[in-house]
């Protein structure tokens, strides 16, 4: 597998529109939401056959079923989505479900998008709890919790050692520095996800590969080693348009330089 000991599981909705499908991430169609556990239990056979660990399941459906939406239905379903990922996640021997806590827009103000998170992730916490799993709190482009220290804080009113942070290493880039938001956030970091970022661009379309954007990639690594952080950094980047599978031995390739730093 290109020299990674582990994958990150995507789980989606067939026919689903929402804001991150713009970045082309070509989400696996064969686990979905309506995926049987006898077909999830099959993708977890496979893996180990093939000998790599699944490390956590991620979702772009909360852009779509947002937990702070105005509309308490969709709410739900946001929060259904996640029990239905900490399922599967039981299912496949992952522990961690990567989740969008919500999103502040032009008809959801920051205080409304706070409550309704916040009410969502304690009813969420119990579920994650019995089931061994954690549930990793995305830091995106969401316009909330938008600082390292109101991202702990949010963590520690939720009251759960299965509630952590999924932290994203490009996402800040646009606004802050990836270095000191794991200063700050430290024990609290269950993942990280990596790509890298162009601030010259300016938008959605700065993402790229790694080592081609603005990251001080040797800043980050001495401040997730400072932290003592010991566990998967998945690559979360838009396959290549042509020969999209030399993305893998690329990024694998500058993982491994990366780690050197």
């Amino acid at each position: 597998m290109a020299g990674f000991e582990g994958f990150e599981l995507n789980i989606s909705q067939e026919n689903t529109d929402n804001f991150v499908n713009k970045l082309n991430f070509q989400e696996n169609p064969q686990f979905t939401l309506s995926s049987s556990d006898e077909e999830i239990y099959a993708i977890y056979e496979m893996s180990q056959q093939i000998g790599i660990k699944l490390s956590s399941i991620s979702t772009s459906l909360h852009w779509t079923y947002s937990l702070t939406s105005e509309d308490e239905k969709i709410r739900q379903k946001g929060i259904d989505v996640v029990e239905r990922m900490i399922d599967a996640g039981s299912i496949l021997h992952v522990d961690t479900v990567l989740v969008v806590p919500g999103l502040v827009n032009e008809k959801v103000s920051y205080m409304e998008a706070y409550k309704r998170s916040l009410d969502a992730f304690k009813k969420l916490r119990t579920k994650a709890e019995q089931n061994n799993i954690y549930i990793g709190i995305e830091n995106v482009w969401n316009k909330f919790l938008l600082s390292p220290i109101e991202m702990r804080n949010f963590i520690d009113e939720i009251g759960s050692e299965y509630v952590k942070c999924y932290f994203d290493v490009g996402n800040v880039l646009q606004y802050s520095y990836p270095e000191y938001w794991i200063e700050v956030l430290g024990k609290y970091i269950k993942k990280v996800h990596v790509k890298d970022y162009d601030i010259s661009i300016g938008n959605i379309s700065g993402f790229k590969p790694l080592l081609q954007g603005d990251v001080d990639w040797a800043k980050v690594m001495k401040a997730l080693r400072s932290v003592g952080y010991d566990d998967f950094i998945t690559a979360e980047l838009v396959p290549y348009k042509t020969t999209p599978e030399m993305l893998a031995l690329d990024t694998s390739r500058h993982m491994d330089e990366i780690f050197k730093l």
